[in-house]
């Protein structure tokens, strides 16, 4: 698990991933999760202050009268939100948890530089497997948790519905799983760029929704079900279930982290997906990365950061 779950944005963003696979050439479904942990936390850290807001949120949902002791952060990547959550729970152990030792081994180092290396703890964990509840210490599951939270990770997984019901299991009366799926396709180009044919992004758009189904086709156990988060949250026993969606909106000009963070996304675009591009948009792409390039994504005026994530959260009641 880790931050972004497709090669562009539609449907991956600031905070989860599988942690399973390698890319294994072109056009590929499999992520090599340690091998973008740069990208990873530069997304995050973009992200930084709509995360922190999400954080908020998820305090005011378990209201002031909440004891929050232990929280899970699943599919943590580089533990930019797991540091958040931290912040935002300062009586709370916060848990990375995520299958790539790398990753977790940055957001061990990013709670030390922040001064909350004493609250966040890791654990490596592949999902689904390793998805019993047990005592939490080494060796013994994941443990209870009064707040659950995952981000673009759940859909990494063949039964999404199955991680669900186990995630929602793990919670104490009174907890909440908070999970991060959906929202809209990220935008940061107009619609006609002045290279190549005008909507160029609209079919990146179409092409990440044809890469996003055959990696979820392709998971093992891949369970086809209506992604109905409210619904499924319900099934998986959960009251109170609601949703909060989150904008990030940084207008042109952009800075050089954002500038840096869409180069990285537009290169991991061209990495997996250049074959199913046709020669003209693969020319506008190969334009968009050219470092020199005045109509290149690090120069142009006009490039900007729009993205929308929608979070759907639950309750379990007490007994």
């Amino acid at each position: 698990m880790s931050t972004h779950s497709n090669p562009a944005q539609s449907h991956g963003h600031e905070n989860g991933h599988h942690g399973h696979g390698h890319d294994h050439g072109s056009d590929s479904t499999e992520i090599d999760w340690e091998a973008m942990a740069d990208t990873l936390e530069n997304n995050g850290d973009l992200h930084l202050p709509v995360l922190r807001q999400t954080a908020a949120r998820l305090a005011d949902l378990l209201g002031p009268d909440k004891e929050v002791r232990r929280v899970l952060d699943i599919g943590s990547g580089p533990g930019v939100m797991t540091c958040a959550l931290a912040e935002a729970f300062p009586d709370a152990e916060v848990v990375a948890v995520d299958g790539a030792p790398a990753l977790l081994d940055r957001a061990l180092a990013r709670a030390g530089r922040l001064g909350l290396g004493d609250r966040v703890a890791i654990r490596h964990a592949e999902l689904p497997g390793d998805l019993e509840v047990g005592d939490g210490r080494a060796g013994g599951g994941l443990g209870e948790a009064d707040l659950i939270w995952s981000s673009k990770a759940v859909h990494h997984i063949g039964d999404q519905q199955g991680v669900l019901d186990a995630l929602a299991g793990a919670l104490r009366p009174g907890g909440i799983l908070a999970v991060a799926e959906g929202g809209l396709p990220m935008r940061c180009l107009p619609r006609d760029i002045g290279v190549g044919k005008p909507g160029f992004q609209a079919r990146l758009d179409a092409l990440q929704e044809y890469w996003f189904e055959r990696m979820r086709s392709e998971l093992p156990g891949s369970t086809s079900t209506v992604e109905d988060w409210p619904a499924m949250l319900g099934e998986a026993g959960l009251a109170d279930v609601g949703s909060f969606t989150y904008l990030l909106d940084l207008p042109a000009p952009l800075g050089e982290t954002a500038r840096t963070f869409l180069h990285n996304q537009l290169t991991r675009l061209r990495d997996v997906m250049s074959e199913s591009l046709d020669a003209d948009d693969r020319k506008t792409l190969d334009i968009l990365l050219d470092d020199a390039a005045p109509e290149g994504i690090l120069r142009r005026p006009d490039a900007f950061v729009l993205s929308a994530t929608t979070v759907f959260a639950g309750v379990r009641r007490a007994s």
